[in-house]
């Protein structure tokens, strides 16, 4: 087993994920925390999985209760950095909810899946919990934001193939600075 945890961090560090900020309400108060661990777990049952640090407030508060994703774009980066904890500026907008009983969801987001307990399994130092999705929206057009290496990230346009008349893939080639007219 591996003991060398930077360099663990590091090789996971490769991974880029996207962004999320998942929310709870407690006490009437609404609460969320940046997490890049998540997953879709099933479409039938619709199940998403986040992972929380057992020790974390974030994880104490989420057990047992509604929570919803908040995927961000990367025109949210202030957010993600104030759910991290790293600043504190405006406050968050919330959007309304969809229905009674769901936790708030972020104005803006690129998608929001809002769910209810399914389940929390012992994962080491961190604790997974699944939801079930209850209401999902998304908006058109964003770009979302990353995270890799330690810092959060845009995505870049992607390369555009082509395909010829007869089906076949024409791969992009470079294109030299003399060839440009």
């Amino acid at each position: 087993m591996i003991t060398d945890e930077r360099l663990l961090r590091a090789c996971l560090g490769h991974f880029a994920t996207g962004v999320t900020v998942v929310t709870c309400e407690v006490d009437g108060v609404p609460h969320g925390a940046t997490v890049n661990a998540f997953t879709a777990v099933s479409l039938d049952p619709a199940l998403v999985l986040v992972s929380l640090h057992r020790r974390s407030r974030a994880g104490r508060h989420l057990a047992g209760r509604p929570f919803t994703v908040n995927v961000l774009g990367e025109d949210q980066r202030d957010l993600a950095e104030r759910f991290a904890g790293r600043r504190a500026e405006a406050p968050p907008r919330w959007a309304p909810r969809p229905r009674a009983g769901l936790a708030p969801r972020l104005a803006g987001s690129l998608a929001t899946l809002s769910c209810t307990p399914w389940a929390a399994y012992d994962g080491g130092d961190h604790v997974l919990f699944v939801g079930r999705v209850e209401e999902a929206e998304y908006r058109e057009g964003g770009r979302p934001l990353l995270f890799y290496e330690g810092g959060f990230r845009g995505l870049r346009a992607p390369h555009r193939i082509g395909i010829s008349s007869s089906g076949r893939v024409r791969r992009p080639r470079a294109v030299e600075p003399s060839d440009r007219r």
